[in-house]
């Protein structure tokens, strides 16, 4: 599972085989969820809300970023949040 990002104790990951919608993979403790590239909503499971908002800052400020990256399958590391 290749990890894309690491901050404030939040791990960001994206299978390149995985289901539509597009979407991106949190671990925060012991805490998982899937996040949609497109709006930042939780797809399935549950992250603390202050962590949650940090996720969809970061998110938004790569959002074509992620995109490209689910669409093109080609994995690089992104830019933590400072």
């Amino acid at each position: 599972m290749p990890e894309i990002s690491r901050f404030y104790g939040i791990i960001v990951y994206m299978f390149f085989n995985d289901h539509n919608p597009p979407h991106f993979k949190v671990k925060y403790g012991e805490f998982e969820a899937n996040i949609r590239i497109s709006n930042g909503e939780i797809l399935n499971g549950d992250l603390p809300v202050s962590k949650l908002k940090l996720v969809r800052a970061w998110a938004e400020i790569h959002k074509d970023e992620l995109q490209k990256m689910w669409d093109s399958k080609e994995f690089h590391k992104i830019e933590p949040l400072r």
